[in-house]
């Protein structure tokens, strides 16, 4: 056997010791790549290239150890493999046959998966150092750098003012659409993305990628120009596998929206999900979970299923099930995907209809909740502070900002005292720390002038707040005063009532304060320990109560 053939079967391991080296490749400019640029995108049997720091490691797709599938990504190949570390670095990448069998090994913390074949593979070493520095942006891998000047970075644009929104393009790249026709729904989603208007006071667009598992292929902080998002989107390849939207659009409703990952304060977030044929999972329960996060779900319908294909589809209504508001304006329809130039521009002024996204207000973002916390004697110390503990935690849940949710505190007694209103405080770390710091009071116990004085002073200059207003009173006695006629008062002003009970407070007081159903809104616990358990059952009634109100 001659040594050429010996690389081959010993399947790239011992590659790295027989390939003789190019001839002229001695101190080439690396070709600087994107945390996503593939093996398959670098069309040579050797190259040097310069990974950027700071990638996603959760985002790489990696297929293999050592022999990495061609579609895996070098970077994450690298990582994977050692070569370099998150910090990015040069990366020699050697191209190989298409194997059988890809294993899945962890290492240095990505999880690569098992691929059972792939036309081609590669494997990577450590690369040479070059004078081009990696910058984490977009770069095109198609040609190499060498011999030409680099480029004036490019002034920001501010982009489109008038179309605010966060924009995530929910792509399908299953089976079902096929190679040819993702191809053109890629094509459909660049000249939406190029008539928004992107830059960096208008429009930011990310893209998900919808197949067997759900892939964030860029975020909306990556890209602040429509030149770069183009390119962007031209790079993604094709996934294959079942059209699981629904376990896609929840995903990304949850993990795409943070500020880590670019989203904006106070900007609405959309999803714009394309869908050829129907979904392969239930979308329903995704549609509840994006309302939930104050996602304004769009759905772009291509090639409904014929009557003949209906018994394929598990529920035929999943349009409206999944859309923000099933009123029409969320549903939009194309027959195919060709000729589709003409349906860019209505699809557009839908995306920067800013008044339009009635999702965007959500229970964690659109409502004022004042706590009314009894300070009397019979609580104590050590009890009033797991009082407070209790009031902490479900004020943590909600997104306390000058335009989103509100939290005030009133301590009672005999007297009142206002800990802090709704106006004090606009961020969530100083509303923590000051019920930390709340002093008890001790005293008697006067509920109802309570509730007349928080109606009063604390939800009074708040009457023109566009926020659902909410009441929870913690308790661990009888009230000496009359609790019923201050609800109702309270109630009458649009203000729901949670009032939780402890030790020897009467149930009847807690019911005649509460809201209706009286059993959904009174709570009440033996010991000062089991508030805890309390809490995520007052979050959901919250949640509840505002869904209710909105529709």
């Amino acid at each position: 056997m001659s040594a050429a053939w010996i690389p081959v079967l010993c399947l790239g391991v011992c590659l790295l010791l027989l390939l003789p080296e190019p001839a002229g490749s001695e101190g080439a400019v690396p070709i600087a790549i994107t945390c996503f640029t593939r093996g398959l995108d670098i069309r040579k049997e050797k190259a040097d290239v310069l990974c950027p720091g700071g990638c996603p490691l959760e985002e790489f797709s990696v297929f293999g150890n050592i022999v990495y599938a061609s579609v895996s990504s070098i970077c994450g190949a690298a990582i994977h493999r050692g070569v370099i570390s998150n910090s990015g670095g040069p990366v020699r990448i050697y191209s190989l046959p298409g194997r059988e069998n890809y294993s899945s090994v962890v290492a240095n913390g990505i999880q690569s998966q098992t691929l059972s074949r792939w036309s081609a593979s590669f494997t990577v070493t450590k690369g040479k150092s070059g004078t081009q520095e990696a910058t984490g942006q977009a770069v095109s891998t198609a040609r190499p750098a060498i011999g030409k000047r680099l480029k004036k970075t490019p002034e920001k644009k501010t982009g489109n003012k008038d179309c605010k929104a966060d924009i995530a393009f929910l792509i399908d790249g299953s089976f079902n659409i096929g190679q040819r026709r993702f191809n053109l729904q890629k094509n459909f989603v660049g000249k939406v993305a190029l008539m928004l208007g992107i830059g960096t006071e208008g429009p930011h667009v990310g893209l998900v990628q919808a197949s067997e598992h759900p892939k964030i292929e860029f975020y909306l902080k990556n890209f602040t120009s429509a030149k770069d998002v183009l390119f962007a989107i031209k790079e993604v390849g094709f996934r294959g596998g079942n059209s699981n939207t629904g376990k896609a659009l929840k995903h990304t409703a949850q993990k795409f929206f943070t500020a880590d990952t670019g989203a904006r304060k106070g900007i609405p977030k959309v999803v714009v999900v394309f869908i050829d044929g129907w979904p392969s999972d239930d979308i329903e329960e995704a549609g509840i979970v994006a309302r939930e996060f104050g996602v304004n779900v769009f759905i772009v319908s291509v090639a409904k299923p014929i009557p003949e294909e209906l018994g394929m589809v598990q529920d035929v209504a999943f349009v409206d099930k999944a859309v923000c508001r099933s009123n029409g304006f969320f549903s939009y329809h194309m027959p195919n995907w060709f000729g589709t130039t003409k349906y860019v521009k209505p699809l557009v002024q839908k995306l920067c209809t800013h008044e339009q996204m009635v999702c965007s207000k959500t229970c964690y973002n659109s409502v004022n909740i004042a706590f009314l916390i009894d300070g009397s004697s019979s609580v104590g110390e050590s009890n009033f502070r797991l009082m407070l503990e209790f009031v902490s935690n479900i004020a943590k849940i909600f997104e306390i900002s000058d335009i989103g949710a509100k939290i005030a505190a009133v301590q009672f007694t005999y007297d009142q005292r206002t800990e802090f209103s709704f106006t004090d405080y606009s961020t969530k770390e100083n509303v923590l720390a000051v019920i930390r710091n709340i002093r008890y009071m001790s005293g008697g116990t006067a509920t109802g002038d309570a509730i007349s004085f928080t109606v009063r002073n604390v939800f009074g200059p708040m009457r023109d707040s566009p926020n659902k207003n909410f009441l929870v009173i913690v308790t661990d006695g009888q009230s000496y005063d009359d609790v019923r006629g201050p609800a109702a008062a309270a109630h009458d002003a649009g203000i729901t009532i949670f009032s939780v009970g402890v030790a020897w407070a009467p149930l009847d007081d807690l019911k005649d304060m509460a809201s209706k159903p009286k059993e959904s809104h009174a709570f009440f616990t033996r010991e000062f320990t089991g508030l805890e358990p309390i809490v995520p059952d007052v979050i959901r009634g919250i949640c509840r109560d505002f869904l209710e109100s909105q529709q």
